[in-house]
């Protein structure tokens, strides 16, 4: 009797085992055909589906307005005479889209610029540098990832308001600023944090300063993090238009502000606002494919540390 439960034990795991063979062939079959032609296939079709609204935008800007009321931006394919840059003389000639791109650069680029500087610094001396209280700081600059835009809007315009710099430039660009540096300082710190202590005990041997040290080992080796900051820190301040439909100057808004009014005043404007939303949407596009890799290369670091 003991013989044949052993037996029939042995033949149930050998079972077992065969199935959890097959299993793990039949996982490695599909695994190994989704890493070839039908996976580079679905990738391929989800660009193409995430790029349609661009092209999407980009073909209704080379048509005019009658054309646009009459049919979808599709029927450009079948009607190539439909293809016209009017649009975007017309656009060239609005002054209020045009200056609205400049104060979006003014806008964007000092706190982008801003925020990385800080960031920069407040990262390495929470990484590497030794001062009272420096964990309780770093806690508080940790919870304020967590406080939501909308919460501070009125006490922050109060404020702005009784130091005279509401609805200016400048307060757009302090806001952006403010709000950005703590993911700036907890990335940064985190990154600089991953450095081995040995390459700047190293340097300090051959007498490096503090400042020496941040500019000529850190931010070399932290240039990925900061090129990835930079991306983020760009694409958000573009884009946004909450801070800026409250904060910015009315005379000289922000490119989704003009856009915005552009469609409260004139609703048929359509040959103005498709090619200035596209050329809204194509300047962050550029910046972030022309620095893709500097982004891959910190997003890849970040994973492996």
């Amino acid at each position: 009797m003991t013989t044949a439960s052993t037996a029939d034990t042995d033949t149930t795991a050998t079972a077992g085992t065969g199935a959890v063979k097959a299993e793990q062939s039949l996982g490695s079959r599909i695994a190994a055909r989704a890493g070839g032609g039908v996976m580079r296939a679905f990738l391929i079709l989800v660009g193409l589906f995430w790029l349609m609204p661009t092209i999407g935008l980009l073909l209704s800007s080379l048509r005019g307005a009658d054309d646009i009321a009459a049919t979808g931006w599709w029927k450009i394919f079948t009607a190539p005479s439909q293809i016209t840059f009017d649009n975007y003389s017309r656009l060239l000639d609005n002054s209020t889209i045009t200056h609205s791109l400049l104060s979006t650069v003014m806008i964007t680029v000092p706190a982008t610029v801003l925020v990385v500087v800080i960031g920069s610094l407040a990262g390495y001396a929470f990484a590497w540098m030794e001062f009272p209280g420096r964990d309780w700081w770093f806690l508080l600059v940790v919870g304020l990832l967590v406080v939501p835009v909308q919460v501070a809007l009125v006490p922050v315009s109060k404020l702005f308001g009784a130091v005279g710099i509401f609805e200016t430039t400048f307060g757009v660009i302090i806001f952006h600023t403010a709000f950005g540096l703590p993911f700036a300082i907890f990335l940064l710190r985190n990154f600089f944090a991953e450095i081995p202590r040995e390459l700047l005990e190293a340097a300090r041997l051959d007498g490096a300063g503090e400042i020496r040290l941040f500019t000529r080992v850190v931010m070399p080796l932290g240039g990925p993090a900061i090129a990835s900051l930079g991306i983020f820190q760009f694409l958000w301040v573009w884009n946004d238009m909450l801070v800026a439909l409250i904060f910015a100057d009315s005379d000289s808004p922000p490119i989704t502000v003009a856009l915005q009014q552009q469609v409260r005043q004139f609703g048929n404007n359509i040959d103005v606002l498709a090619p200035g939303a596209f050329v809204s949407m194509v300047i962050p596009l550029a910046v972030f494919f022309a620095f893709q890799r500097q982004f891959v290369s910190g997003v890849m670091a970040g994973a492996v540390k």
